[in-house]
């Protein structure tokens, strides 16, 4: 299996356990609210809906794509509103299909993308393979906040290994989300995988280095729990403020989590 097969079985493993959680839902827990503000379950299936569509026509048609991020440029909380619109007035049975519908058509289009070739993206081209791995990371967030709703406890995999990777990749987004300047030394990654694996990333001789599980890890850098809640420790002090501000997605780092907000769910 390629390094590309690879990110796309892991993106449709994310998505088919997405579907099993939601897919029984009865209508009325479709409007559950959920620990993102003002977002319901539906919401979070709108907005995956809404973001499998761009990554499916980023793939497929690149032009199309551009002409799209040139029109709506320059207001990032406007546009999310207004892709969620297109999904929220459909029925429940509906917005699943769509939903269904939308994964299907972006993994398709991505894994069809040469891996040498750059697909465009919102702020930069990249490799079929990394914007799979986002479409992951957009699952996996999501999809802790609808299982944080219905008080599920999810298994973790070590398919979050490209997660991890692009968490890793992606390290100075949430100095950007503040207007911070990126600190010039380069932060080491210890982390304990699902299998009890270790995944190392970033220069061994680093003085800043963040350790523990990686499912901690990947909950942290969704913004989806408190680093208080979380077993992962920094050497250093970029890596003991990197710990407060981590973040794995591009725009606004939002309110987060609150301290122990969970801590009933993760004791079971």
């Amino acid at each position: 299996m390629t390094a590309q097969q690879d990110e796309m079985a892991a993106l449709a493993a994310e998505g088919r356990d997405l579907d099993d959680l939601v897919a029984g839902l009865a209508p009325e827990q479709w409007s559950l609210p959920t620990p993102a503000p003002g977002w319901t379950i539906a919401h979070q299936i709108a907005h995956l809906a809404a973001t499998f569509r761009v990554a499916g026509m980023a793939a497929a048609q690149p032009d199309a794509f551009n002409a799209m991020v040139a029109r709506i440029a320059g207001d990032f909380n406007g546009n999310v509103e207004a892709a969620l619109s297109e999904y929220l007035n459909d029925p429940p049975e509906v917005l699943l299909e769509r939903w269904r519908a939308e994964r299907s058509t972006a993994e398709k289009a991505i894994a069809a993308v040469p891996p040498n070739q750059l697909v465009p993206w919102l702020v930069r081209p990249l490799p079929p393979g990394v914007l799979a791995t986002a479409g992951f990371m957009e699952l996996f967030g999501h999809g802790q906040d609808i299982a944080d709703t219905l008080g599920v406890r999810r298994t973790p995999t070590d398919r979050i290994r490209h997660l991890v990777g692009f968490a890793v990749r992606c390290w100075d987004f949430g100095y950007q989300a503040r207007d911070l300047p990126t600190p010039q030394t380069e932060l080491r990654f210890e982390l304990t995988a699902p299998s009890g694996q270790v995944w190392t990333f970033g220069p061994e001789d680093s003085p800043e280095r963040i350790t523990g599980p990686a499912w901690d890890f990947c909950l942290l850098a969704v913004r989806r729990r408190h680093r208080a809640d979380l077993a992962l420790s920094a050497t250093g002090d970029i890596a003991e403020h990197w710990l407060d501000i981590a973040q794995a997605y591009r725009g606004p780092a939002g309110a987060g989590r609150q301290p122990g907000q969970f801590a009933e769910l993760d004791r079971r």
